[in-house]
C-alpha cells in the first residue's frame, strides 16, 4: 500500500494532470481513477487520502459521490480535495466533505471542457490556456506543500445548496444528449472513443462508433478523437477541442497510476 492515495475523476485529462503534479511532489502515491467504479476502495493503510475532480453542472461528475461513499479511510488519515472549474465552484467540495470530513480543500479555475455548452475559452478570470496551465501548476505546488505539511483549512467548503439542484438536473441530461452525438466522415474507425469511454457506452459498428445511453458526460470521446470526428449536434463542429497535452487517451483508461 502506498503512503498516499489520490482518487481522481478526469474527462479531458486536466484533473489527472493536476493529480500527477501533486503526486510527484508527495512521492509514493497511487492515483486511483474514478471514471468508473474505483479499482481500489480500501484506503485504510494510507496516511493521506485525496480527491481531485472537476465541477460538472454545479456538482460532482458521473457517479463520483456514490464511489466516494464506498471508499474506506482510516479515522486518523489526512483527507484533502482539490476542484477545477470553469465558471463557478459549485457544491462538489461540500459533498465530499460531508462524506469523508476534509482536513484541507482548495480549488482553481481552468478553461471549460464542456464543449457542447460553451467554448473552452471560457475561464474566470479570463486568461489564455497557457497562462491557465501555469496557474494550475502553481496551484498543484501549493496544494502538495500544504498536504505534505498536513495543513488544516480554517473553514468548511461552502455548501452552495442551489448547485446541488442544478447538478441533479444536469446529470439527468446526459443520456438524452447521446441522441445528439454525430460521427462525421472524418472517422477512421480507430476505436479510441470506445476504449476511452469509462462506461462502455460506445461500440464500434461496421467501423463506426455507436452510442448507448449510459453516458456520464465526460466527453472524452469528443475531446480525444484524433480526427475530431465526434460532435454533439452541430454546435461543437467549429469549437476547438481542449484535451490536456500531458495526458494521453491511454492514461485515462488506466485504473491505477503509481508515482514514486
Amino acid at each position: 500500500m502506498s503512503e498516499n492515495i489520490i482518487y481522481c475523476y478526469s474527462g479531458s485529462g486536466h484533473c489527472l494532470d493536476m493529480a500527477k503534479s501533486i503526486a510527484k511532489r508527495l512521492g509514493d502515491t497511487d492515483i486511483v481513477m474514478m471514471r468508473s467504479f474505483p479499482e481500489k476502495t480500501d484506503a485504510t493503510e494510507a496516511k493521506r487520502v485525496g480527491f481531485v475532480f472537476p465541477c460538472y453542472g454545479g456538482g460532482l461528475p458521473g457517479h463520483v459521490e456514490e464511489y466516494i461513499k464506498a471508499i474506506k479511510i482510516a479515522p486518523d488519515a489526512y483527507k484533502f480535495a482539490v476542484e477545477q472549474f470553469a465558471g463557478y465552484l459549485g457544491c462538489g467540495l461540500h459533498k465530499i466533505d460531508e462524506i469523508v470530513g476534509l482536513d484541507y480543500w482548495n480549488f482553481i479555475s481552468n478553461h471549460s471542457t464542456c464543449i457542447w455548452l460553451m467554448p473552452h475559452g471560457l475561464c474566470f478570470p479570463p486568461t489564455s490556456a497557457e497562462k491557465a496551465k501555469e496557474r494550475v501548476d502553481q496551484k498543484a505546488m501549493e496544494v502538495a506543500a500544504a498536504v505534505k505539511a498536513m495543513k488544516k483549512s480554517e473553514k468548511k467548503p461552502p455548501k452552495k445548496a442551489l448547485f446541488a439542484l442544478e447538478s441533479s438536473a444536469f446529470s439527468q441530461m446526459h443520456p438524452m444528449r447521446t441522441k445528439k452525438f454525430r460521427v462525421s466522415d472524418a472517422c477512421i474507425g480507430c476505436g479510441t472513443c470506445a476504449r476511452i469511454c469509462p462506461m462502455g457506452n460506445i461500440v464500434l459498428q461496421d467501423g463506426r462508433p455507436g452510442f448507448g445511453t449510459n453516458c456520464i458526460g465526460c466527453l472524452s470521446c469528443v475531446q480525444y478523437c484524433p480526427k475530431e470526428a465526434i460532435n454533439v449536434g452541430r454546435i461543437t463542429e467549429k469549437r476547438e477541442r481542449f484535451p490536456n497535452p500531458n495526458v494521453s487517451a491511454v492514461d485515462l483508461t488506466k485504473k491505477i497510476i503509481h508515482i514514486d
